[in-house]
């Protein structure tokens, strides 16, 4: 199956303001600063080394923090 990864850089004080569905699975990883994802009904707060999944749940994120937040995501099939 294909897959594409992602590098994604989070602007501090960035956020994306409505949720996203998007039919595929999603795992991702923090490698440096903080996020807030919320998937579904459920906000988690993400620091380096932490992970996640998303089942094609809506979702949305937000990087309230002063430092860029850098994760890694995988998603399958490629959407973009």
């Amino acid at each position: 199956d294909a897959f594409e990864v992602v590098h994604s850089t989070f602007a501090p004080r960035s956020s994306k303001s409505g949720p996203i569905a998007r039919p595929a699975q999603e795992l991702g990883y923090v490698v440096s600063g903080q996020m807030r994802l919320w998937i579904g009904d459920t906000w988690f707060d993400l620091k380096p080394g932490d992970s996640f999944r998303i089942r094609g749940e809506p979702h949305r994120w937000m990087n309230p923090h002063d430092e860029p937040c850098v994760a890694i995501w995988v998603i399958a099939p490629p959407v973009y």
